[in-house]
């Protein structure tokens, strides 16, 4: 009978190797745990444990509603319409006169006060006294051709006097005459805390597919007889300008008088989680012009009316004060989406962690006995002395062989090894 043929070594030890490579993969691994008996330690841990857990479950995902996907800034649309008469002087004023521009947009003006310079034609008069350098006492100190961007014409080179008083300015090719010396004031602001303003806004986010209005979806004539109010009429959105400078906390007198700009902000904050019906609109109003640096305060702008008298082409100035409405949308739309719970929750459990971080840190850092802690904790695994001793061990496994012992590791510090002989 033939002899059996002998296996190689080399497979016994393939074999343990796959063996070992199927186990590291199927196995689980958990970290050893070691209680401290130590009351304050624990309170630490807990407390540190409470407030993440906390943190996490009021502000992350009830205040902030983490777990929602999020789309900020809706498309909108804003038409606004004023109503109302005011009188000044000998006049009657309407929407056509003192609303610019007219076309309801999101931003305009309701004028409140005007200066008229009234038949204003092309020819040469006194430069006014504002304009710097308008000022001379002969004709020397004024140069013809020159032209002053802040003034009102091209100088001529003559000294004349001025409208009223004994004043002398140089002369200027321009519309005459000019503004300060023949301007009206009139104020127009005495019905205008009654004026009403509707205010028509649609909004839509197009991640989510919702749209809404702030007008109230009514068959009857609501909107002709309702002014908005918080509580009983949300969706009508009819203000009264008093009410909007009132909100605003400003004087309405000194407002009118001087010009301003008012913002009117509708926020759409909307959990579509919930029915439409709780994605309400809400309405605040602050000033939006620095009122206290007095270089740039108030608000006025300037336009002209033309018209020709006996064939020549005239005009009227008007020097425009009033109240300017931006109206400002903004807003947010969130509704539940898996992936941000997910992230978030992933966070808050990583987070808790934390605690054992800070409560290690105190154990092994401030505690009395912190070197028998730290030898509790860490195991220490010393290497061998001569880095050549590993290739007993590696030779063994390849041939299937037991290998040999570790070397023993003396307690305390390694001693340096002994120079080698020349």
């Amino acid at each position: 009978m033939a002899a059996a043929e002998p296996k190689p070594r080399g497979s016994g030890a393939a074999r343990r190797l796959a063996r070992g490579c199927w186990s590291a993969f199927w196995d689980y691994e958990t970290p050893k745990v070691i209680v401290v008996k130590d009351r304050h330690l624990g309170v630490v841990y807990r407390g540190v444990q409470l407030l993440i857990l906390l943190y996490f479950v009021w502000y992350v995902f009830i205040v902030q509603k983490s777990y929602q996907d999020r789309e900020t800034g809706p498309e909108s649309s804003v038409i606004t319409k004023v109503k109302g008469i005011s009188v000044s002087e000998r006049k009657v004023w309407d929407v056509e006169e003192y609303v610019k521009p007219p076309e309801g947009g999101s931003v305009f003006s309701i004028i409140t006060r005007i200066e008229v310079t009234r038949s204003q034609t092309l020819g040469t008069c006194p430069e006014s006294l504002r304009v710097s350098n308008a000022s001379c006492d002969s004709e020397e100190d004024c140069v013809a051709g020159e032209l002053d961007m802040l003034g009102n014409g091209l100088r001529t080179g003559r000294c004349v006097p001025y409208y009223f008083g004994s004043s002398k300015t140089c002369e200027v090719s321009a519309w005459c005459p000019v503004e300060d010396g023949a301007s009206v004031s009139h104020f127009l602001g005495k019905m205008a805390p009654n004026f009403t303003i509707l205010i028509k806004n649609s909004i839509h986010y197009p991640k989510f597919r919702f749209s809404k209005g702030n007008i109230a979806s009514r068959k009857d004539n609501y909107l002709k007889h309702c002014t908005f109010d918080e509580v009983s009429d949300l969706y009508c959105p009819i203000f009264k300008l008093g009410f909007i400078v009132e909100q605003a906390g400003e004087n309405f007198s000194e407002l009118a008088h001087k010009g301003g700009v008012i913002g009117v902000i509708i926020n759409w904050d909307c959990d579509l989680d919930l029915s439409a019906s709780k994605c309400n609109p809400k309405y605040s109003f602050r000033r939006l012009d620095p009122k206290h640096v007095p270089a740039s305060s108030g608000y006025n702008f300037r336009f002209a009316k033309y018209f020709k008298v006996n064939g020549t082409t005239s005009r009227t100035l008007i020097k425009a004060y009033g109240i300017r409405i931006d109206v400002i949308v903004h807003g947010q739309a969130g509704k539940f989406s898996l992936i941000p719970t997910i992230i978030n929750l992933a966070t808050a459990l990583t987070s808790i962690g934390v605690g054992s971080f800070l409560c290690d840190w105190i154990l092994l850092t401030f505690m009395n006995k912190n070197k028998v802690y730290s030898h509790k904790k860490f195991d220490k695994v010393c290497p061998p002395r001569q880095t050549t001793a590993s290739w007993p061990m590696t030779l063994a496994l390849v041939l299937g062989q037991a290998p040999p012992p570790m070397p023993h590791c003396p307690e305390g510090p390694v001693p340096e090894p002994s120079p080698r002989t020349q």
